[in-house]
């Protein structure tokens, strides 16, 4: 009785704000409604015309060239800060974990907001920085080019990530046996060699997890691109979710039932991008 009490607002509030909606969705996905007047019953028919639909496409393209940059570089920058912060014997290192771990302290839209300052063409610190290395590139403004707005939209999403699974890897690493690095060390081994053949075998459960989460997030992210492009310029960056965010409730008009199949498409996604980790990533792990 205690245990269903305990367990019960929790379940009460997953079946309320989670389960619930994603079940409405696959009903509204089959639906012509635009939230005021009488919706009406359509069937296929939004997954038909998704079909069709090149923005659509052109947003899953712009998830899938985010998806294959943003995880590798958050997990490969975090285990080598992480391993060097555990194996090399710095005096600030506890000063460094506060800082790498620092953005993670911020909300989304607070780093959004900074990073538009950074790439501002005539007071950004990335053309400042360029002008001070001798490439002088005027008041370029990197968000508002088609050419660089969705390359600028990485190092944002790897600055904000790469602190929290330093934290994570290093937790991980301390609960690797010193023996075997210094058995490793005996033989001559690297750290690099360390590092690839002893650290990241015995941590490969926590760095899939890690990869996991990061392709999900950056599938289904769109709060930092709203904010620093809304999709633009000319739909250069728009991605999978804020499509789906306008269509239903942009200013232009109101669609619900086309951006509820939208969504079920982006969980099909969802759902294959977990179906392929496990096939090229599977959870085991490795003993020596």
């Amino acid at each position: 009785m205690f245990i269903a009490l305990s367990l019960g607002p929790a379940y009460g509030g997953y079946l309320l704000f989670t389960l619930y909606p994603n079940v409405l969705s696959v009903y509204y996905s089959l639906l012509e409604w635009d939230g005021m007047s009488e919706p009406r019953f359509v069937g296929l028919d939004n997954f038909v015309a998704m079909v069709g639909d090149k923005y659509v496409w052109r947003a899953l393209g712009h998830n899938v060239l985010l998806m294959v940059t943003i995880p590798p570089l958050v997990v490969l920058i975090s285990l080598v800060l992480a391993y060097v912060l555990v194996y090399k014997s710095y005096k600030g290192s506890s000063v460094l974990k506060v800082l790498f771990f620092f953005p993670n302290v911020l909300s989304t839209v607070v780093i959004a907001l900074l990073w538009t300052f950074v790439y501002d063409g005539q007071f950004g610190l990335l053309n400042a920085l360029l002008e001070a290395v001798g490439l002088n590139i005027g008041h370029f403004y990197w968000l508002g080019d088609e050419r660089t707005a969705i390359w600028a939209l990485i190092p944002p999403a790897v600055w904000g990530g790469v602190g929290f699974y330093i934290v994570i890897f290093i937790n991980a690493m301390s609960a690797i046996p010193k023996s075997l690095y210094e058995t490793a060390i005996l033989e001559g081994a690297t750290h690099t060699t360390r590092m690839v053949k002893i650290t990241v075998p015995l941590i490969m459960p926590v760095v899939r997890v890690g990869v996991l989460f990061l392709m999900l997030g950056t599938l289904k992210g769109m709060e930092q691109v709203l904010i620093l492009t809304n999709g633009g310029p000319s739909g250069s960056t728009d991605v999978i979710a804020l499509y789906m965010f306008n269509l239903a409730f942009g200013t232009d008009y109101h669609n619900y039932g086309y951006a509820s199949a939208v969504g079920m498409f982006l969980f099909a996604i969802l759902v294959s991008a977990k179906l392929l980790l496990d096939k090229l990533m599977p959870n085991r792990g490795v003993e020596y």
